[in-house]
């Protein structure tokens, strides 16, 4: 007799990681003993402090908030999980009481994985583990600092890596550079200096490890006065030396420095300190090996010296964009390190093209990014928005500096192209004499848009209140920001007309409950997200946050957020469109990412019925703060 329910678990679970990759029958077999719980809005599945389960979860349907509790009784939302998302990893990978709250944030539908089947079935598979791991980490809330979270993160580590991944073969240095124990410091120091390295290893006369120096051993024990710099090397040397094999994995290696707070590994014949020196693990290896660790994406970025290799920096940030996206990562921490490396990337443009200008800046300036760059949430190559702030100058030399930052300008935008930054069609960059202006110019500009709004003041708001300091003096900024806040203080005729803008497009939903297509063009019959879903949210937390004055607040989810702190009674509906927000610009990434386009504009046919439920959840909160726009800037009489 067939199992429907168990086949219905199954159908879900096969669509989502890490369950996609567990063969059908073991698969089949985890479907027969899950447990399917029903829970009302507010309904909590495990407190913090509560005994682990014998089930890690996964949302079936509705989503699930998961917060930590701060001594103070007050919440702070660490993820909210949809549908397809696993939570409540921790008994899974370390058998500790819970540290976070899961709670229902709407009628939801939830599975129950059993611990005890699902490990049986997955013992030997590698790839579920790894994706588990990252789930539970992602979710994890330590308030520790970021260099400590590799610490945490390894102690959840099952205790054999190669159980979890099978992760490549380390690429460490052979031929490592050496001297002997009888050297005297100097000499090592200058063999080292010889070499542009930052440790040597001291061997024995049987070639083998006894000690290593590293650059932080003669800053902290000769150039302190503690030793000489003819004292031999046994008085600076570390000993003994951590030693492993020469087959080790990536993951070892990191595991090995982590557990022993050190940044190199010798390498030696059969693993041990009792045979040969072969070669040197280093951290930078480590690094370089995974290839798209943000931090090496930033310092290849910062180390460029041509547009070609900050292009190849940039692609790499595609590659741990996706990664990042099958992990599950939440999406505020990816658009933060995606749009670090984007910045990082205008910063080396503009540092180069500083290096071509005939001479130095005759003033300070500001270059900011606008648009989505400039909200933080330019996750995939798009168009450039950028403009180019100067400080005041007499008005006989105006004309001369406003041509030399032109030319810088031309010089970053080309480089930005280059790198994949499309040129703006409507050509709203910096190399545009309207968008090269002294601080007053702009200062006037902004005023003019604010106390006398027609319908191309409200477009260019929609792009220019969107920026945020990307390079050089910070000051002639905050002078624009406060000043914009000035102008808007006195009128309140502005707001109704970008009342009107945010309002214009509907909720992206028909009678039916059918989703509004584009009706002609080469875009006909595709759902364009970006307009009909992501803008109309983009609108309304930006004209919610001028109303406020709330400054350096760019990116919208995290308007929203603010919103909601100040303004407790509209709580819900706020976090509701963060929330949704959030949602949608994964959506529309991942389907950027899968057809290699921007994402805007969505074949529906090719989407999963899940996902097309997960989209329309997202549509209510448009339709409910576009009716708060309205009662709150009075446009029914506007529009």
């Amino acid at each position: 007799m067939k199992n429907s329910i168990a086949e219905r678990v199954f159908d879900f679970l096969k669509l989502y990681p890490p369950f996609n990759i567990v063969n059908n029958d073991g698969l089949f077999e985890i479907s027969k003993e899950v447990s399917i719980i029903y829970l009302e809005k507010g309904d909590t599945l495990f407190k913090k402090g509560d005994a682990f389960h014998e089930h890690f979860y996964l949302v079936r349907n509705g989503a699930i908030t998961i917060f930590h509790t701060n001594l103070d009784n007050t919440q702070e939302i660490i993820n909210i999980c949809d549908a397809g998302d696993i939570f409540g990893v921790r008994p899974l990978i370390a058998k500790e009481n819970y540290k976070l709250t899961a709670s229902a944030n709407e009628e939801s539908i939830v599975y129950a994985i059993p611990i005890a089947k699902f490990q049986s079935v997955t013992h030997d598979n590698a790839s579920v583990y790894k994706f588990l791991i990252t789930a539970f980490a992602t979710n994890a809330y330590d308030p520790y600092t970021a260099e400590e979270t590799g610490k945490i993160f390894a102690d959840y580590l099952p205790s054999t890596s190669q159980d979890i991944v099978s992760f490549q073969t380390a690429n460490y240095t052979k031929n490592p550079i050496t001297c002997d124990f009888k050297s005297s410091l100097k000499d090592a120091a200058i063999k080292m200096s010889a070499h542009k390295i930052g440790c040597i290893i001291v061997i024995d006369d049987d070639k083998k490890p006894v000690g290593i120096i590293t650059n932080s051993d003669i800053k902290n024990k000769i150039a302190t006065g503690l030793f000489p710099i003819d004292t031999p090397v046994t008085n600076i040397m570390s000993s003994p030396v951590i030693t492993n094999k020469n087959d080790l994995t990536v993951a070892e290696g990191q595991l090995q420095m982590i557990k022993h707070h050190i940044g190199h590994l010798c390498i030696t014949k059969d693993g041990t300190i009792n045979s040969k020196l072969i070669g040197v693990l280093t951290h930078h290896d480590v690094l370089v090996t995974l290839g798209n660790n943000p931090s090496v994406i930033l310092k290849e970025i910062e180390r460029a010296k041509r547009t070609k290799k900050i292009r190849a920096a940039r692609l790499k940030a595609n590659t741990l964009l996706k990664s990042y996206l099958e992990q599950n990562i939440p999406i505020s921490h990816i658009i933060k390190v995606i749009s670090q490396i984007n910045d990082a990337v205008t910063i080396r443009a503009i540092e180069i093209a500083l290096k071509k200008m005939p001479t130095p800046p005759p003033v300070p300036f500001s270059w900011i990014a606008l648009g989505s760059q400039g909200r933080k949430e330019q996750l995939l190559f798009t168009d450039q928005d950028n403009g180019l702030i100067f400080q005041d100058v007499p008005k006989e030399n105006y004309p001369e500096t406003q041509a030399y930052f032109l030319e810088l300008a031309k010089l970053v935008t080309k480089s930005l192209n280059k790198i994949g930054f499309e040129y703006c069609e409507a050509d709203m960059m910096a190399s545009n004499v309207e968008w090269c202006k002294s601080i007053s110019a702009w200062t006037l500009q902004f005023e003019n848009w604010i106390l006398h709004p027609d319908e191309k003041a409200v477009l260019l708001s929609s792009i220019f209140f969107d920026y945020n300091h990307v390079y050089g003096d910070k000051s002639l900024v905050d002078a624009l920001s406060d000043s914009i806040y000035d102008s808007l203080n006195k009128t309140s005729l502005f707001f109704k007309f970008l009342g009107s803008d945010a309002v214009k497009s509907p909720p992206p939903l028909g009678f039916f409950k059918q989703f509004l297509v584009e009706e002609n063009g080469e875009q006909k019959d595709l759902f364009n997200i970006k307009s009909r879903a992501l803008m109309p949210l983009i609108d309304a937390a930006r004209i919610l946050v001028l109303n406020h004055n709330i400054k350096d607040v760019n990116n919208t989810s995290e308007r929203f957020e603010k919103l909601a702190e100040i303004e407790p009674n509209n709580k819900e509906l706020f976090e509701s469109c963060s929330y949704a927000f959030k949602a949608l610009l994964k959506f529309k990434t991942k389907q950027g990412l899968l057809h290699n386009t921007s994402g805007k504009f969505i074949a529906l046919e090719t989407l999963t019925k899940e996902e097309k439920l997960k989209l329309k959840r997202c549509f209510k909160p448009i339709h409910e703060v576009q009716d708060a726009l309205k009662m709150r800037f009075d446009l029914k009489n506007f529009l």
